[in-house]
């Protein structure tokens, strides 16, 4: 276990040392501050009909957020091991002391726990969410779709990072693993963008449904509303893109 743990220290701190993760963490942060004052945080301070009655729905269930954070996600992956493969420094790790899996977990949990400091500053935006009244301490909003939502974009994020995870481990050079995982990020993305044109009864329908994470936030998450069906989805593509990696660094050092 000693191994795999200083790798996750040394993958989650190389973030803080790379240019890559301050950028990545400033248009994360910079977006989500913007998308949170033009939807949810203008609709609860208008009256009437006009106001948010879901506001969470109103900011993880918009299109726009999806786009731009299947764009962000990439770059925390590009460097995992296509760094590694260009500076030749791969073959030094391949022979030291240290299993395959435990490369993967190790630069994966480091990747994820970046993840999950890039959104801790948007816990200032709950107390908002939720209509906290600070002198009782009652909310006015159910806190139960800020709950659910958390507990999805952990998933969404962790599925997205094992894609880019894997794709860094097929190539040398970080911009194509950027551009690869982006494409395949995308997929789960603009798949969503084909509902309109589609019959809601039509079995091609239902698969969009199924892969198309912003319905599912639109739909679920943001209502309160955990799916096992998309829990099934993220969990299982997740593993199997954390296998292929382990399986293409077991191929490598059988290369060498």
């Amino acid at each position: 276990m000693r191994p795999l743990l200083s790798l996750v220290r040394r993958e989650f701190a190389a973030y803080f040392f790379s240019l890559i993760g301050f950028v990545a963490i400033t248009v994360f942060l910079i977006f989500t501050g913007l998308l949170f004052a033009f939807y949810p945080l203008a609709g609860l301070t208008d009256s009437g009909p006009q106001g948010v009655e879901d506001p969470m729905q109103s900011l993880i269930g918009h299109e726009l957020f999806w786009l731009v954070f299947a764009f962000i996600l990439p770059l925390l992956t590009m460097r995992l091991l296509a760094e590694e493969r260009a500076t030749g420094t791969l073959e030094m790790l391949l022979t030291a002391p240290i299993r395959d899996w435990q490369v993967v977990a190790g630069k994966y949990l480091g990747a994820v726990l970046f993840y999950l400091v890039m959104w801790l500053p948007t816990l200032a935006y709950v107390p908002i969410l939720v209509g906290l009244d600070f002198e009782t301490g009652e909310t006015k909003i159910d806190p139960a779709p800020v709950v659910t939502t958390a507990v999805g974009v952990v998933l969404v994020g962790g599925m997205f990072l094992a894609i880019g995870l894997f794709v860094s481990s097929l190539v040398r050079s970080q911009l194509v693993a950027a551009l690869i995982a982006l494409v395949f990020s995308l997929a789960f993305v603009v798949i969503d963008f084909l509902q309109p044109f589609l019959d809601p009864n039509a079995g091609v329908a239902k698969v969009v449904n199924y892969l198309s994470v912003p319905e599912h936030f639109r739909r679920d998450f943001t209502r309160g509303v955990i799916d096992t069906r998309h829990v099934v989805l993220y969990l299982s593509v997740t593993a199997f893109s954390l296998f292929l990696t382990v399986r293409s660094l077991e191929a490598r050092r059988l290369r060498a």
